[in-house]
């Protein structure tokens, strides 16, 4: 505060001295005069750069060295997609019995290769970590024919490649998808659910009606667009391909703050340190690519407009249900607040429309882990290196802890870990990841369902299906008849923005003379005092600007979302698209129909059988989630704790054996929890006293990682000791001293007659029926307690 203040003093003096604000006045023409200059050659590089990749036949910016290991158009279905394999850069070394770790690029109008854009991205934190890393990336241009379905089982055929590289490795590759491609993974997993390790769907929309009012503008674009007759149109004149750079605009229109001013006032003001960081951006997002007629329709109407994707409404051409809770493997939702492209609300939507509650999580055996970013902005969940230092670090340190972690649904929280300590070499990093068990009710604090909200944007859907049938029979056939690819061509390049980067490039003679100007002022560069008056006058007029954009921005879509709902709430509107007042729930839920519960008691009567089979293992592990299962939170230390100490008494156990061992006593546990405790001691019985006081001291170890433990979990770990306790063989009895001369006689002669025919045996004998009775009595003791 004390600079800044000095400095607005030296300013405002400034202007009273006839002499200093002449200098100043000077000094800043002079400045702004050679920003200027330097601002049109930072423009004229990039029109250069975006010409120069756009001429690439394989442009993307991946900031690592790669190698081909599949290419697409090789397969039964072409399509432009090819698996990359990351060669680790000098000094990193890879550990090939790791997981795999499989990055999918989004193709949502740019170019492939922000998943590796710079050292802090996801590949980089991957590759530092140790794991062979591969990367998803597409071509320019779609292969004839192509369709959404082709490039799910494209992405299909490449997992099978990885995982035969790596057949050795026990654990099933993870996966990431960024934006677009999160959910075109999960309809891979969806599919093919065996294939996947633990999924990370990083700013990755899949419920598309969802969204909170005054915020997420992008949901209204269907309905005031008319539906997806649009999408048909631009298809048309684009000859059988979509122009990315209308995807681009749409983003772009969502901020006109930061596209029109913010964006490029930064590198005016900034331009001999910002040019750099702001070339290598443009690269990207620069990077415009096509997409095929039919394939963006398949978005728009089954994703955008229809929203089957979140309940379970889509199906593929060979009959196949593409049911998202068909996934086997974990799933971690990253989103944040700051993204309004991708909002939690549609982030997260999706698990509120394919469950009624988390029981119905449990049945399916899946997990789903959230976490929720405060600030960043959609790109910034996949680009800022803050954000690949904290959250993707964490996610890639703790995947294997993410892959067993019981079924149920998570919040997860990135705090930094204290400096030192006892438990320090339990976590990775410098932050801890820390697991706090969800209800499906808790997810309506990012969601905001609105039932009346579903009926506007069912209405859309409806509609959008009349004015698209309209358009396919009076317009399309014409349009189709008289475009030509030339025609198209020439659509493309005249595109607003595409033309704005070649216009600024040395293609057009007026930039000629801009390079020799800027090298000369790049030679004699004078730069004005950051406490000239005259510059912080700029700065104050350009935050104007920016806040003047900024209500514009917010008036248009307060507007917006006030016509949408007001035209889409009609009733009339409503009745005449055939969702009248009293139909059936515009969002019936997959879980409520018959099949969904038979699975569920089938998998019920299933697990009943199996309370009781089993051995030590089995009886630590149900142990260990009883005594965790209460408490409010569980954190990695606990897994590395349990990973470390599973290392020592079970070298020969795999990953995969050891997350079908939490899961089966996970469920055992919720199904039954009176039996299922009870039934321990049974599961002990074949264990010695040395090896049930090992085990003990295994859960001990493992529950002691996170700190003391709270009453409740103490209480707990007492009732699981006393079971231990009982499953204790009883002591040998004691031997009976010796009996007197006359009382040994009958002794002897009775096991004499112990020879003797059946019928002359003794009829009872006390001592060997004294052990059941004392084991009963000590079971009779534990239910009390019960």
């Amino acid at each position: 505060m004390l600079p800044a203040a000095s400095s607005m003093m030296n300013a405002s003096l400034a202007l009273f001295d006839p002499l200093g604000i002449g200098r100043a006045s000077v000094d800043y023409w002079r400045d702004s005069l050679e920003r200027s200059v330097l601002y049109l050659d930072v423009m004229r590089q990039r029109g250069n750069q975006y010409l120069e990749h756009m001429e690439q036949t394989k442009p993307n910016v991946l900031g690592f060295e790669s190698e081909v290991l599949l290419d697409g158009r090789d397969l039964p279905r072409p399509v432009n997609y090819e698996l990359l394999r990351i060669l680790p850069p000098a000094g990193i070394e890879v550990d090939l019995q790791a997981r795999p770790f499989v990055v999918v690029d989004p193709r949502a109008g740019h170019g492939p290769g922000i998943g590796g854009f710079k050292p802090d991205s996801e590949i980089g934190v991957a590759l530092r970590a140790g794991h062979p890393c591969y990367f998803i990336g597409f071509l320019p241009f779609p292969e004839p024919g192509q369709t959404v379905e082709d490039v799910v089982d494209a992405e299909i055929a490449f997992l099978r490649e990885v995982i035969a590289r790596h057949s050795d490795v026990s654990e099933k590759p993870m996966v990431v998808g960024n934006c677009q491609a999160g959910w075109q993974i999960m309809m891979a997993a969806a599919l093919e659910p065996e294939l996947f390790g633990p999924i990370l769907i990083a700013g990755a929309p899949l419920s598309y009606w969802a969204g909170e009012r005054g915020k997420a503008p992008m949901r209204y674009t269907g309905g005031m667009t008319g539906g997806s007759w649009m999408t048909a149109l631009a298809g048309d004149l684009g000859a059988g391909l979509f122009d990315g750079a209308l995807l681009v605009q749409n983003f772009e229109k969502l901020n006109p703050a930061n596209t029109l001013w913010d964006k490029q006032y930064r590198l005016y003001a900034n331009v001999d340190s910002e040019a750099e960081r702001y070339l290598q951006f443009e690269r990207w997002w620069g990077g415009h690519v096509v997409l095929g007629a039919d394939e963006i329709q398949y978005i728009v109407d089954n994703l955008f407009i229809g929203n089957r994707l979140s309940t379970a409404g889509l199906s593929t051409r060979d009959g196949r249900r593409i049911d998202l809770r068909n996934i086997r493997s974990p799933i971690v939702v990253f989103c944040s607040k700051g993204d309004d492209i991708t909002p939690p609300p549609q982030a997260l939507g999706w698990v509120r429309d394919l469950y009624a509650d988390v029981e119905d999580i449990y049945a399916h055996e899946q997990t789903i882990v959230y976490c929720v970013h405060d600030t960043t902005g959609h790109l910034g969940i996949f680009v800022s290196g803050s954000v690949s230092r904290k959250e993707h670090t964490e996610f890639t340190a703790n995947m294997d802890y993410i892959d067993v972690l019981p079924p149920g649904l998570y919040e997860t929280q990135v705090t930094e870990r204290a400096p030192s300590g006892e438990d320090a070499a339990h976590i990775d990093g410098d932050y801890l990841l820390e697991f706090t068990p969800r209800d499906v009710a808790d997810l309506d604090e990012f969601v905001q369902p609105n039932e009346e909200d579903d009926r506007r944007f069912a209405t859309v859907e409806r509609v959008s299906q009349i004015n698209l049938g309209l358009y396919q029979m009076l317009l399309q056939p014409w349009l189709k008849a008289v475009m030509t690819p030339e025609a198209a061509r020439w659509i493309r390049r005249m595109h607003p923005i595409r033309l704005a980067y070649k216009l600024y490039s040395d293609r057009n003679p007026l930039m000629v003379p801009v390079p020799v100007l800027a090298d000369r002022v790049r030679e004699e560069r004078q730069v004005a005092a950051q406490d000239n008056p005259w510059r912080m006058a700029e700065s104050v007029a350009s935050d104007h600007i920016s806040s003047s954009l900024d209500a514009y921005r917010e008036l248009r879509d307060s507007l917006t979302e006030k016509l949408f709902m007001g035209w889409y709430g009609q009733p009339w509107l409503q009745t005449v698209a055939g969702l009248g007042i009293g139909g059936e729930p515009l969002r019936r839920r997959p879980g409520i129909e018959p099949e969904h519960r038979r699975f569920v008691d089938n998998r019920q009567a299933e697990l009943c059988q199996r309370i009781d089979q089993g051995g030590g293992h089995e009886a630590v592990m149900r142990a260990l989630i009883y005594v965790l299962g209460g408490a409010p939170s569980t954190d990695e230390r606990n897994f590395q704790r349990l990973k470390a100490t599973r290392a020592e008494l079970e070298p020969e156990l795999q990953l995969a054996d050891f997350k079908a061992l939490v899961r089966d006593q996970f469920f055992i546990l919720k199904l039954d929890r009176k039996r299922a405790l009870a039934a321990i001691p049974t599961l002990l019985t074949s264990c010695s006293n040395a090896e049930i006081d090992e085990h003990l001291e295994h859960l001990e170890h493992v529950l002691a990682a996170s700190g003391p433990l709270a009453e409740g979990v103490s209480e707990r770990l007492e009732e699981v000791r006393g079971y231990f306790a009982e499953a204790r063989p009883a002591p040998a009895p004691k031997p009976a001293a010796a009996a007197p001369a006359e009382e040994a006689a009958p002794v002897k002669a009775a096991s004499v007659k112990k020879e003797a025919p059946a019928g002359n045996a003794p009829s009872t004998q006390k001592k060997p029926a004294a052990k059941p009775r004392a084991r009963k009595s000590t079971a009779d003791k534990s239910s009390d307690k019960e």
